[in-house]
């Protein structure tokens, strides 16, 4: 209810109108600072290319400058490749998670209905402890060496 409150007498009072312009000329400035900083950076690309143009020739300058320039860009998609496997597999690891957390509630949710049916918390119970069992015999088993076929000792 403050907040609220809080929200309609800043809107009454103008207030909201005066941070919305702030923030409309602070994203003008930055898009021209972005404008500028790149015009920069061409004039700075520009005078290395006339610099290693003078020294190497503008043939040679301009297959070293389209080779770097190539290789930045391919440089930059294979970081994104691997950033975006990264954040796939960790979404996919979070979804992992989440729904077994869902079914643990889910199973704890109708653990009392189940207890008071007919089969009782013995059809809980089996399952369970043969799901226990089972992971109990993976974990202690050794895998079996591969057999070595007869023809490859020679």
């Amino acid at each position: 209810m403050g907040a609220l409150v809080s929200l309609i007498s800043a809107l009454a009072s103008g207030e909201a109108m005066a941070a919305l312009h702030r923030a409309r000329t602070t994203a003008i400035l930055y898009g021209l600072a972005a404008v500028f900083a790149l015009c920069g950076v061409g004039f700075l690309i520009g005078a290395a290319y006339i610099w290693l143009a003078a020294r190497y020739g503008p043939l040679v300058t301009s297959l070293g400058f389209g080779i770097g320039f190539l290789a930045v860009a391919g440089l930059i998609l294979v970081i994104h490749k691997l950033m975006t496997s990264m954040r796939s597999r960790r979404r996919a690891r979070r979804r992992q998670a989440d729904m077994t957390a869902l079914g643990v509630t889910a199973v704890l949710a109708l653990l009392p209905a189940i207890a008071k049916s007919k089969g009782g918390l013995g059809a809980v119970i089996a399952p369970v402890l043969a799901v226990v069992a089972y992971a109990i015999y993976r974990e202690n088993a050794k895998p079996t060496p591969p057999k070595q076929d007869p023809q490859d000792m020679s």
